[in-house]
């Protein structure tokens, strides 16, 4: 007969126990591959733990944490396979560890912020809003006819090279966009603002890649419009994209208390605690979260690959209901397009 001594077992990922024959407890090694099993998903757990605690925190954390936040959701194949790896190395604590690490992760795959938005007032106008990043210009040709086939009333475009510039100069009619900031740089650095109602630029907000701003009065009101491009959060290479995001998150809070438009690439995802800064501190809401989109992709569009996220964003204030939302696919470039219906209220 075994004593209950010598029937207690040990949770952990090597060992057990084991009586000897002469009655006293000793130590049974697990099988290797079930070592080895438990040992993979410690360490998968550990990668995803990492991200989604500073998901928690509310914090960008670390190359390659900014990375991996742009891909949340997609951490659950990770945590899951910690998860199986957990049970095939029948490791309790790493069980109840992959349980919890997929629960926080699913959690946070929910859509942040408000699901609609309750203006004061009519309606002053109904009009769309395109934002493009043309790829160093590439997709001038295709952003050219999309535009001219949805007529949207404002475009923001994103990396509107040399060739860009002059090809929207010179195919999209001055009666169409009379009012334009074009801010001519080649590469990526380059912007444009085109809009069917009147306009006057402002200040733009300081960045590598230009972000200009400017003012259109639609429907007797005066809106801010703000371009955004921030750089990328290259790995280990992220002051920048902290530094023009941060620049946007206080032009979002100075802007606070009127109608404010800020579309483009803003390299950043709901899962960015700097992208939710923006929207909090600017009383903003995300034109897709809005019209139930929060989980279509727009980023990268130019290869067959499941890890795609939402990069690409309109951001409207309270005075705006967002009625539609439209990521259009143009050649020659790794960005879809978003069209987004508006209606502006006031009086």
């Amino acid at each position: 007969m075994t004593s209950q001594r010598e029937a207690a077992a040990m949770d952990t990922m090597g060992t057990g126990t084991m009586p000897y024959r002469d009655g006293m407890v000793g130590v049974r090694r697990r099988h290797p591959w079930r070592v080895a099993s438990a040992l993979a998903g410690a360490l998968l757990l550990a990668g995803v733990s990492v991200v989604v605690g500073c998901r928690a925190a509310d914090s960008d954390g670390v190359t390659p944490v900014p990375q991996a936040l742009a891909f949340l959701p997609w951490l659950l194949v990770p945590g899951g396979a910690g998860l199986a790896l957990a049970v095939l190395g029948r490791w309790r604590t790493g069980m109840v560890w992959g349980v919890a690490v997929l629960a926080v992760t699913g959690w946070y795959t929910q859509p942040y912020g408000a699901a609609s938005t309750q203006p004061k007032g009519s309606i002053l106008a109904e009009f769309q809003v395109l934002t493009s990043n043309t790829e160093f210009g590439w997709a001038t040709d295709d952003l050219i006819a999309t535009v001219k086939r949805e007529r949207p009333d404002l475009v923001f475009v994103e990396e509107c090279s040399f060739r860009c510039a002059d090809a929207l100069a010179a195919d999209l009619p001055k009666g169409d966009y009379p009012y334009r900031d074009v801010v001519r740089e080649d590469g990526s650095a380059g912007s444009a603002i085109l809009s069917r109602f009147p306009l006057r630029a402002v200040e733009p907000i300081e960045s590598v890649m230009a972000m200009p701003g400017a003012v259109v009065t639609i429907g007797g009101r005066d809106v801010r419009l703000q371009l955004a491009h921030p750089s990328p959060p290259l790995p280990g290479d992220d002051t920048k994209w902290r530094q023009e995001l941060g620049r946007i998150k206080e032009f979002a809070r100075e802007a606070k208390g009127g109608p404010v438009i800020v579309a483009g690439d803003f390299n950043a995802t709901q899962d960015h605690a700097l992208f939710r800064s923006v929207l909090d501190d600017g009383a903003l809401h995300d034109s897709a979260r809005l019209t139930g989109q929060s989980g279509t992709w727009s980023w990268p569009a130019d290869r067959s690959t499941p890890l795609r996220t939402q990069i690409d964003h309109v951001l409207v204030s309270g005075d705006f209901k967002a009625t539609s939302a439209r990521f259009l696919k143009l050649r020659g470039t790794d960005h879809r397009a978003l069209l987004v219906g508006l209606s502006l209220y006031g009086g």
